[in-house]
């Protein structure tokens, strides 16, 4: 009897020992499928982070901030960031009454208004204008004076036409 116990004992031992051999051997496979699954996800997330780089930096060619030639134009003017001060003067050219002066249309839906600025170089810019409605862009020539004025000169405009 003593005998049968120790039997049953050994054999319920070693099916519990081989149970949880299998059950650690599938838990290993898994984890291992899912930390390659892991890692190609990365790659590709490393990947679509590459070229977004490489895609913000081919938008940034063309912009007075990173053109150290064109930066170098106010570098005897006392302007910690002549971007700023540039668009800071082109907005303010909205708040005269009616539509802003630089824009050669006259507002269907309200007045037209310049929204977004890009700072090409030293001497030109591009603006985005709307109604509301209707919207067109802009392409500015200005000059910074040593005074700090700014002359605009519309150089080319584009007014985009509902198409329905």
């Amino acid at each position: 009897m003593k005998r049968n116990i120790y039997l049953y004992l050994f054999i319920f031992s070693a099916l519990i020992a081989l149970y949880l051999a299998v059950s650690g051997n599938n838990f290993q496979k898994n984890s291992q499928a899912k930390l390659v699954g892991l890692e190609s996800r990365i790659d590709k997330i490393q990947d679509t982070l590459q070229e977004v780089r490489l895609n913000n930096l081919d938008m940034q060619y063309f912009s007075l901030e990173n053109n150290d030639d064109a930066l170098a134009y106010y570098d005897h003017l006392d302007l910690s960031d002549p971007s700023r001060y540039i668009s800071d003067k082109l907005l303010e050219t909205n708040e005269k009454k009616g539509d802003n002066p630089l824009v050669p249309y006259e507002g269907m839906e309200n007045y037209f208004k310049i929204n977004k600025i890009k700072l090409l170089n030293h001497r030109w810019l591009i603006a985005d204008f709307s109604d509301g409605k209707f919207w067109g862009e802009l392409l500015i020539r200005y000059e910074l004076k040593d005074d700090l004025a700014v002359d605009f000169t519309l150089m080319d405009h584009l007014l985009y036409t509902r198409s329905n």
